[in-house]
């Protein structure tokens, strides 16, 4: 039997700002062009890869857009190399929410997952190191706090490293990126809304609170309470500003049976 016409399309050929773009990307995901290095200049580059330099300003476009490298056209140090970065999945996630592809409540609930495994390792791995961190956090977090309720921005900033601290105790560096990367996500769609819809003083004191009851968790070795308090937290604080119909999906993720 013959195979159906519609199995098979025709194929396009790759266009060549696409091969460059691919050979500068692996050398930069392999380590030899490490985050600070620079790219040969525009004309180097037109030289080693024998192509015109309309080709090369289009794949350093392309790895501009995907948050690889820092480009300026003509620049003569050449594109300054970033490098992958939890930026990078931050953005993906924040503009997945913002097209509907993945609503606000399914981010909130994926980072109720993350901080909940990322506290429930940290109790059993951390090190001294790790709850100094953890503390410096919050004791920047209280003084923000006492000292204006207008630092909204800088108090996330400071939530966002405490929790990073978390995920590095874990010892685990992909949940690590995940967790920050899915928060960064979070506080930029929903902090807004937090500095409009309540008293921001009651907010930060509720957060410090809480931030500190996650460290006596942990400090102490109790897994499944550091667990818990992760995901109650992240309910109290997100579950009235996710979209109605995905609030349920928070509201399965607070509890887990198995503690």
């Amino acid at each position: 039997m013959a195979p159906d016409d519609d199995l098979f399309q025709p194929v396009k050929p790759v266009r060549a700002y696409q091969r460059v773009a691919q050979q500068i990307e692996e050398r930069i995901l392999s380590g030899d062009l490490p985050p600070g290095s620079r790219l040969p200049a525009e004309r180097q580059l037109v030289v080693r890869f024998d192509v015109g330099r309309s080709t090369v300003r289009e794949a350093l476009r392309v790895l501009q857009s995907a948050g690889l490298i820092r480009s300026r056209p003509g620049d003569p140090l050449g594109a300054e190399v970033l490098g992958v970065s939890p930026d990078n999945l931050s953005q993906a996630l924040s503009r997945l929410t913002r097209s509907r592809i993945a609503s606000l409540g399914e981010l909130v609930q994926f980072r109720m997952v993350l901080d909940a495994e990322s506290n429930r390792l940290a109790a059993r791995l951390h090190t001294p190191d790790d709850l100094a961190r953890m503390r410096e956090q919050i004791d920047r977090m209280e003084r923000l706090g006492v000292s204006s309720t207008g630092n909204l921005h800088a108090f996330s900033e400071a939530d966002a490293l405490f929790h990073r601290a978390i995920a590095e105790a874990s010892g685990n560096s992909l949940l690590g990126l995940c967790a920050r990367a899915v928060h960064e996500a979070v506080v930029g769609v929903i902090e807004e809304k937090i500095a409009g819809a309540t008293d921001a003083a009651a907010w930060m004191e509720r957060s410090i609170t809480h931030h500190r009851q996650v460290l006596d968790a942990i400090s102490s070795g109790d897994a499944p309470r550091a667990a818990r308090l992760g995901r109650e937290a992240l309910y109290e604080h997100y579950a009235d500003h996710v979209e109605p119909e995905t609030r349920r999906l928070l509201a399965a993720a607070v509890e887990d049976p198995s503690e």
